[in-house]
């Protein structure tokens, strides 16, 4: 009987315990969801102190980027590890993109694919799409575009816009799979959906050319437009070539001016030299006149 007392009070401190472990990782989660970095530190630490894989891959990121923490890319490494460990998605696929940047580490492809594989059994749709991509440009692996296939298709379905866009170019490039433009225009359309501007800039591209879908320059133009909006570069140069050539829209060379110039603040080449090109045919119309 009179070991009731310490049973009871064993109920007690794991139950506390609990409570404590939660509101540990709620105020982890919620500060760094508001990006209260430098108050989520403490809280994220003991979060992870905890076992919370979430609250170790919020500490790995603050140090991988410096927010409201010195940049460390080794401490970053440190916890994505354990998140990985502790069977966190996003801690394995971080952990991956850190070997194939080689930061602070050797750039190894071969242990991106460990921790990348590792993500996608974990339905990370991220490390399915970076998996794909390894596979489909043979880096670290034999090229094989059947197998970029399979990981593209796990991570479309996981809702990874990447994915989905990178198995419309397989359709529309013919690679792996029979060339099919259709198939390609249903998949980019999921990855724009998605918010992915490579989706909707490719998508935009269909309906430029006509490929597997009637020639309509205004929905194409609807489709470079959200692609640039999304800060895609290429999206925002083609959207300035519209412009110019008044393609679906009014001659506009200031707006030409405009989206060739932000393609090339996005590091797009052709927007950069549509751009210079664009303001010496204005400079030569102003010495004309």
């Amino acid at each position: 009987m009179k070991k009731q007392p310490l049973c009871l009070t064993a109920v007690i401190c794991v139950s506390l315990l609990n409570l404590a472990c939660t509101d540990e990782t709620a105020q982890c989660h919620n500060l760094y969801d508001t990006e209260q970095y430098d108050k989520a530190i403490p809280m994220c630490q003991e979060a992870c102190n905890l076992n919370d894989g979430q609250g170790c891959f919020n500490l790995g990121f603050l140090y991988y980027s410096g927010q409201g923490i010195k940049q460390d890319y080794k401490q970053a490494m440190t916890y994505y590890e354990k998140a990985c460990n502790l069977n966190y998605g996003s801690g394995c696929h971080n952990l991956g993109v850190i070997y194939i940047e080689g930061k602070d580490v050797k750039q190894d492809y071969q242990q991106a694919k460990t921790y990348w594989e590792k993500a996608c059994n974990l339905n990370h749709g991220a490390g399915c799409s970076n998996l794909g991509f390894l596979y489909n440009n043979g880096q670290g692996v034999e090229q094989d575009h059947k197998q970029a296939m399979t990981y593209y298709e796990k991570a479309c379905d996981l809702k990874d816009g990447m994915g989905c866009s990178n198995l419309g170019a397989l359709y529309g490039n013919g690679q792996g799979v029979k060339q099919d433009y259709w198939q390609a225009k249903t998949y980019l359309e999921k990855a724009c959906d998605l918010n992915q501007g490579d989706g909707c800039s490719s998508l935009g591209v269909l309906y430029d050319k006509g490929l597997g879908v009637k020639q309509d320059y205004k929905r194409a133009m609807t489709y470079f437009e959200k692609a640039c909006n999304l800060n895609h570069g290429a999206g925002c140069s083609d959207l300035g070539v519209f412009y110019a050539k008044g393609k679906g829209v009014k001659q506009d060379i200031q707006k030409a001016k405009e989206y060739t110039g932000r393609a090339c603040d996005l590091g797009i080449q052709l927007g950069c030299d549509l751009y210079r090109a664009l303001n010496e045919k204005e400079l030569l119309l102003k010495s004309v006149k």
